[in-house]
């Protein structure tokens, strides 16, 4: 990608230095020391500038304002003044920024596989490519730019948008849509069966209740590896824009994940249950069946929610099982500890 079109795409000033062209053309995000001619770093501090100067990076994301005097650049190499700035408020951001633009860029070339079976009544765009042993069903419709890597299975009818990726040995079953640029780690599934069932009390058999709903994941979603999230029982699991999942975490049926919640590993979300926009789950959270999560809520690392319960409090941090506030857990554990040393 030439780095004026970098730029643009991550909100950054392009500032030549020396003899730099702004159309140099840049392929990865490097650190200073494994940086070449095609590639970007980044500074957040004063301290580093000089090292971004003088490294062989072509370009280098620097903070607005952040300066460095001549006679520092004539004091080393000649050619240190040889390079692309790219202003910007957040450096560490918009490094992440050019870091998934460039990545998108060189997924693929498009094109099948031979050893991929693609079925003829699914669409497949031009700029799409589908690794080796990869299963794409009847009517299924890839986006242009999407990457479907090794092994995968896309079901029948399942769409996905643009610049999506699936690493590897990824299954969607029938009923799922992705929206764009949704990275898909491997072994994750999507779209499987909710854990659902219903007893006959003259038996004491479990009958399957119908799982025949749908599975919405929204544009800029990224799902860990060996991560499942199960479709809705009769209608959806929603998965909302920005939402971060990560290896090893189970959504259960009908679940609504709202904008921007991010969810650490080995975390189980139970079935109908409502996580709202910008919360942030830890590791190893166990939430039960109709909980509803508000907006702004912080779950600590092995936090227990029971059936029903509702969690409100932005900003808040809640620990332990039952979960409560941080300082309401801290006040029970202080007093326990007093009754035990009494006792």
């Amino acid at each position: 990608m030439k780095i004026i079109e970098l730029a643009e795409r991550i909100g950054a000033v392009c500032e030549p230095l020396g003899t730099a062209d702004k159309h140099l053309e840049v392929d990865t995000v490097t650190s200073f020391g494994s940086a070449h001619a095609r590639s970007v770093v980044f500074v957040e501090q004063a301290r580093f500038m000089l090292a971004a100067l003088v490294c062989d990076a072509g370009a280098a994301i620097v903070p607005i304002g952040l300066e460095i005097s001549e006679t520092e650049i004539a004091a080393h190499r000649a050619d240190a003044r040889d390079k692309v700035l790219l202003r910007s408020h957040n450096p560490r951001l918009a490094f992440a920024l050019a870091a998934g633009a460039l990545s998108r860029c060189r997924l693929c070339d498009g094109g099948v596989d031979a050893s991929a079976i693609v079925d003829p009544t699914a669409e497949v765009h031009p700029t799409a490519c589908v690794d080796e042993l990869s299963v794409v069903g009847a009517a299924a419709k890839i986006g242009p730019r999407t990457h479907i890597g090794p092994g995968c299975m896309i079901g029948p009818g399942v769409v996905i948008g643009e610049d999506c990726d699936l690493i590897a040995r990824v299954s969607i079953y029938p009923g799922t849509t992705l929206a764009d640029r949704v990275i898909v780690q491997a072994g994750a599934v999507l779209g499987s069966d909710g854990f659902g069932f219903v007893p006959d009390p003259a038996t004491g058999r479990y009958h399957k209740f119908p799982q025949i709903g749908r599975l919405e994941i929204g544009s800029d979603v990224e799902i860990g590896a060996n991560t499942t999230i199960d479709r809705g029982a009769l209608d959806a699991t929603v998965i909302s824009d920005g939402v971060k999942l990560d290896n090893l975490v189970q959504v259960g049926h009908n679940v609504h994940i709202g904008r921007n919640v991010v969810v650490a590993s080995q975390t189980g979300i139970s079935g109908s249950t409502i996580i709202e926009d910008g919360v942030i789950i830890g590791g190893q959270v166990g939430i039960a069946d109709h909980v509803r999560v508000e907006s702004g809520v912080i779950l600590g690392s092995q936090c227990g929610i029971p059936s029903k319960k509702v969690i409100r409090g932005r900003n808040v941090l809640f620990w332990g099982t039952p979960a409560r506030p941080i300082a309401e857990y801290l006040k029970e554990l202080a007093t326990l500890s007093r009754l035990t040393k009494k006792k």
